[in-house]
């Protein structure tokens, strides 16, 4: 199923903090060219109504300017868990030179040799100020900037695996959520999404 139906966010709700201040905040989410763009400022994130489990999530990227941040997150429940900004989830990192890497926002996953990727174990956690980042697998799996990069992320069960153009670049498990919604973040660079497609699974990919 399309995710984005290249019209409209409908099946979609935007929860950016600053609108509550100011209605009026110019809108952080919007649909260009049957792209869904994510204007990067105001920051928050665009959130599906539905919850989904056991899913390969096919997504379609690039940056429209400036490299900067952005990134998918799953998983996601209670709003604004983090900084008074970021949903309870599981990111997976869109940052240019960066895509892949996983971000613990207040939900947990495991990977192989995670001390190398994370950093000492003692300051593992999941909430401000703890080791949160669990880098990727892999340098230059990215297209260069201007070009549409793929971004695959497969999650079953406690499982959570993802692939950048192709390469393998996360594969996490003992992942302490196995549903929720999904989410787009504004996080600062505008970011144009053409395929947002997700697909059931009863197996990973390989």
């Amino acid at each position: 199923m399309n995710l984005f139906n290249g019209k409209d966010l409908k099946g979609w709700h935007a929860d950016v903090p600053a609108k509550d201040k100011n209605p009026d905040t110019p809108a952080s989410f919007i649909v260009r060219d049957r792209k869904l763009v994510s204007m990067g400022n105001p920051k928050g994130h665009l959130i599906t109504d539905a919850i989904f489990s056991n899913y390969r999530l096919d997504v379609e990227y690039r940056f429209a300017g400036k490299p900067g941040n952005c990134g998918v997150l799953v998983h996601a429940s209670a709003p604004r868990a983090l900084y008074k900004m970021f949903p309870k989830s599981l990111e997976v990192q869109m940052q240019h030179q960066d895509a892949g890497d996983f971000w613990c926002i207040e939900e947990d996953i495991t990977v192989p040799n995670m001390e190398e990727r994370r950093g000492p174990k003692e300051n593992w956690g999941i909430s401000a100020g703890k080791e949160r980042r669990i880098k990727n697998l892999t340098d230059g799996s990215e297209k260069p900037l201007g070009q549409w990069n793929t971004m695959r992320i497969e999650c079953l069960n406690d499982k959570v695996r993802v692939w950048v153009n192709g390469v393998l670049v996360n594969d996490g498990y003992n992942c302490t959520a196995t549903q929720g919604q999904i989410a787009i973040q504004a996080e600062g660079s505008e970011v144009e999404f053409k395929k947002l497609e997700l697909t059931p699974i009863k197996k990973l990919s390989k």
